[in-house]
């Protein structure tokens, strides 16, 4: 079911937010980022045809199981929240899904790195007034403890990605997040911890963007607290 974008799921959001006693990861052998989960109100049907080069970008990676095929495609209507493709030449993380984001610059805060990084990758703009809440911190494998700072961008608003950041970005409605398969939990040899995978379109989404997913639905949608900062990663995501 579409979900209303409207202001009775904003005031929603930020009082389960408001809510929580957040976990916070401190360690000092990681680096500090900050993502930007931004909800905007998108049409039913206006993703019919992915908007990426898919064949291209896609470069070889392998598709999790049969019956994908990385496409992004129906997946908007209602309120939804921003998702990107990386670009395959990056390097580190090249051709994976993420949300708008980056690393610290020295001084700086969670939410001024995120509106920073929304702005560089994304190409829109937003004042501090616009933030609802934050999420747990997420540990990575790669070196990082990640902040999600969760956005209310107050209408559609117009992406203009960074071509050498990202290959496209997408509305993907919250109701893709409530999903009857989502979420799912793996086993892998190199790990006793389940590994997180949200279904979304024709692809699978890891930690830590599945990982924070997960934690929107859970904790901004329905109000429980389940932590997510124990779920595993994949291990081409270690890197």
């Amino acid at each position: 079911m579409i979900i209303s974008y409207d202001e009775t799921l904003r005031d929603r959001i930020q009082t389960h937010l408001a809510a929580h006693d957040r976990r916070v990861v401190t360690d000092p052998s990681k680096r500090h980022a900050a993502v930007a989960v931004v909800l905007v109100d998108s049409e039913v049907g206006e993703d019919r045809v992915d908007p990426a080069p898919v064949d291209d970008w896609i470069a070889g990676r392998p598709m999790p199981e049969a019956g994908l095929d990385g496409r992004m495609v129906d997946v908007s209507g209602g309120a939804a929240f921003f998702l990107c493709r990386r670009a395959s030449r990056l390097s580190s993380h090249a051709a994976q899904w993420a949300l708008p984001g980056g690393r610290l610059d020295p001084g700086e805060s969670v939410v001024d790195a995120a509106l920073r990084e929304l702005d560089e990758e994304v190409g829109i703009s937003l004042p501090g007034s616009t933030v609802l809440g934050l999420l747990d911190d997420y540990p990575t494998r790669s070196g990082y403890v990640i902040t999600p700072v969760v956005i209310w961008g107050g209408g559609r608003l117009d992406p203009q990605p960074a071509p050498d950041e990202v290959v496209a970005v997408y509305r993907v409605g919250l109701h893709q997040l409530l999903r009857e398969d989502s979420p799912r939990f793996i086993d892998i040899p190199e790990s006793p911890r389940p590994v997180v995978q949200i279904p979304l379109g024709h692809d699978l989404i890891h930690a830590p963007t599945g990982a924070v997913l997960l934690q929107l639905r859970w904790w901004g949608l329905e109000g429980r607290h389940d932590p997510v900062d124990e779920l595993e990663q994949p291990v081409f995501a270690w890197r």
